[in-house]
């Protein structure tokens, strides 16, 4: 085993899932599932003797739900980042999520390069939290993510070292692109669609394309 390896548990109830992600995983460089769980009480043990970087965590599990799993977490030595990864983007869940300070909230239909780029960052100190809930947490709680500015000028005024270009690509990145995508939706190069990123990084003074997503999101810039 890479002793440098990010630490990673799994919990999640269906099978095909659960091998499925564990399988991106242990094919993906930097990595290292140290276990896997489909119950919550089976989870509470195995972190325990594992002590994971970062669990990915179902919300809905046959014995308790993935919050119980949570608190019962915090009452414990251990100190793993949270990552939900759900299908379920109802109010009460990701309020609920939310409120127990989860390190991410990813919807189950995610691209795997971005989730092990999610959970790269994650462990760094980063908060994820997925495109599709961004407009219900503006809605319910203006203390969570503040509304949108108003006007292309307002933004213009706040961020003005960004140009127009990478103020698109930079929606982009928030919606969860990969430079892949970001170069085909633009019709751009894959190669500036990164020196794009790597611009508005610097210019955002963020470390990574997570925390610039975060930022463009709690600032409303975007």
């Amino acid at each position: 085993m890479n002793n440098q390896a990010l630490k990673v548990m799994i919990v999640e109830d269906h099978k095909l899932i659960r091998v499925g992600i564990k399988t991106l995983f242990e094919e993906t460089e930097g990595f290292d599932v140290v276990a896997e769980a489909e119950t919550g009480a089976d989870a509470l043990v195995r972190a325990i003797d594992t002590s994971p970087d970062v669990i990915l965590l179902d919300i809905t599990l046959p014995d308790m739900s993935g919050f119980k799993v949570i608190k019962k977490l915090e009452n414990s030595d251990i100190d793993a980042k949270i990552v939900i990864l759900t299908c379920h983007d109802s109010e009460e869940f990701v309020m609920k999520a939310m409120s127990l300070g989860v390190n991410a909230y990813v919807i189950k239909d995610i691209n795997t390069e971005l989730l092990t780029f999610i959970v790269k960052t994650v462990n760094k100190g980063a908060i994820w939290l997925d495109p599709k809930i961004v407009p219900l947490l503006r809605e319910k709680s203006t203390r969570i993510i503040p509304q949108k500015q108003t006007s292309r000028a307002m933004f213009r005024n706040t961020h003005s070292n960004l140009t127009q270009r990478e103020y698109e690509v930079l929606k982009l990145v928030v919606d969860g692109k990969s430079n892949n995508d970001i170069a085909k939706e633009l019709c751009i190069s894959e190669h500036t669609a990164k020196a794009h990123v790597c611009n508005i990084i610097q210019k955002l003074v963020v470390d990574d394309r997570t925390q610039a997503a975060v930022k463009a999101i709690k600032e409303g810039i975007i």
